[in-house]
């Protein structure tokens, strides 16, 4: 399977790429596929199931709003998140919806979206079912869905062993493990992220590839200065108060501070302003989801502002070694808290963010690898136990924990030269397994873990 560093990276909406991107990414899939199908004129309501991760967190998470905005025809990329929420609530005031945009059905939302808390589809935690109904109430279209984490989504014909959406383009320098990866860049003396350029420019030229990744880059920039500008408690009910815009105003205003770890502070800044915009469901890039959004802005947030010499070409390079790293986990493990736990969210970004650094400070592949399994081997067995099914509490703190143990990697990396005895994969694999072997409650169902011992008020 052939993925982009256009498939790791995407604009999106906050709280969650599995949770929010993906259902509404297959809502609208099912509303396209509808007038494609030539069912729509035909079609006098809606009806959503949502199973699994889905159903046990869906409200917290923003899903069943998901599904209405992606019925109507919205997507993830230009959903105009300020009035995201509003739209969601007229819909359910005026018991309508406007399907693909322009069709009008009837619409209960207590009846249309359901939420089950305690059954599962076969094929993966984040399932979903859609069907359009006739004026008699006879099924027009079923189908189901997978979000199988950071915004990807299958149809229902997947199976368990379908992470990633098929690609078939011959690639000139495929691989599927980091050794393969290494052995490449040994072969034809070559970086990480120049393999990965070359590969990308089987869809794209340099200049385009170029001006999206910087683009997303922008993104980035903007949701940290909208996280460092935005005051007041976040939305869901547990009365979280954003820490980013007292810390900006904090650093900002000590200039003459000497503190040799003022740059960690920064890091720390740099990240809980991201997840506090995802909490919010603001404008987020899912790097790799978005309950993990904050680490790889966090990381490039500091090679930009503490590395000399740091530029745009240097950016570019960190985001196509961050995603090689990226492709790894999703071809081999999973990105989805649902199936694996956080490890595979904040783990995945952690590691994909170590290697960015480590390629752009001057590392070899080898210790780019290093740096990249040292940044997951100790995310190793992260549960994702929400409070309140919320993306708040643990997640907008870990990301900034994670952000400084990803800096950590890459430099600890940096002084070694490459060898180590646990390699990525066996990390990889090992992350797999954990997570196979970890109880379902400590995967995104808010059933264990901080979320039943913490008490929400």
């Amino acid at each position: 399977m052939a993925l982009s560093v256009l498939d790791l990276f995407s604009v999106g909406i906050g709280p969650s790429s599995s949770h929010t991107v993906g259902p509404m990414r297959a809502a609208k899939r099912f509303a396209d596929g509808l007038k494609g199908d030539g069912h729509l004129s035909s079609t006098t309501r809606v009806q959503a199931e949502l199973f699994g991760s889905l159903g046990a967190t869906g409200r917290g998470h923003g899903s069943d709003k998901a599904v209405v905005l992606g019925f109507q025809g919205l997507d993830p990329e230009t959903v105009d998140t300020s009035t995201a929420d509003d739209q969601v609530a007229a819909a359910a005031l005026d018991a309508e919806l406007m399907i693909g945009g322009n069709h009008r059905v009837d619409f209960n939302w207590d009846e249309d979206v359901v939420l089950h808390r305690r059954k599962s589809l076969p094929a993966h935690p984040n399932g979903m079912t859609f069907r359009a109904l006739d004026h008699a109430g006879a099924v027009l279209s079923e189908r189901s869905y997978y979000s199988i984490g950071g915004g990807f989504v299958v149809d229902g014909d997947a199976d368990a062993d379908d992470r990633v959406v098929a690609d078939t383009t011959v690639l000139p320098y495929p691989f599927t493990t980091a050794d393969e990866l290494l052995a490449i860049c040994k072969r034809e003396g070559m970086s990480i992220s120049d393999v990965m350029l070359a590969n990308e420019l089987t869809w794209r030229s340099e200049a385009d590839l170029r001006d999206k990744l910087l683009a997303l880059w922008a993104v980035m920039r903007e949701c940290v200065d909208n996280g460092c500008s935005a005051e007041g408690i976040l939305p869901g009910g547990l009365n979280v108060k954003r820490r980013a815009p007292s810390l900006f105003q904090t650093l900002t205003a000590d200039t003459g501070v000497t503190d040799p770890l003022r740059a960690m502070e920064w890091v720390n800044l740099f990240a809980l302003a991201v997840n506090e915009e995802n909490a919010a469901g603001g404008r987020i890039v899912t790097a790799p989801t978005n309950g993990a959004a904050g680490i790889v802005p966090a990381v490039l947030h500091y090679y930009v502002k503490f590395v000399p010499g740091a530029d745009d070409d240097g950016v570019v390079r960190f985001l196509l070694t961050a995603a090689a790293v990226g492709i790894l986990f999703k071809i081999n493990a999973s990105i989805s808290g649902a199936e694996v736990g956080c490890q595979g969210e904040v783990g995945s970004a952690c590691s994909m963010a170590a290697a960015g650094l480590c390629e752009v400070l001057g590392g070899t592949p080898e210790q780019v690898e290093n740096a990249a399994e040292v940044g997951i081997e100790h995310n190793l067995g992260l549960t994702c136990d929400p409070v309140g099914g919320l993306v708040q509490i643990p997640c907008i703190e870990r990301n900034a924990i994670a952000s400084v143990k990803a800096i950590n990697a890459a430099r600890l990396s940096l002084h070694g030269d490459g060898s180590h005895k646990v390699s990525l994969d066996k990390a990889i694999k090992t992350m797999k397994e954990t997570g196979a072997d970890m109880m379902t409650k400590y995967k995104e169902t808010s059933r264990g873990g901080l979320a039943v011992n913490v008490i929400e008020c």
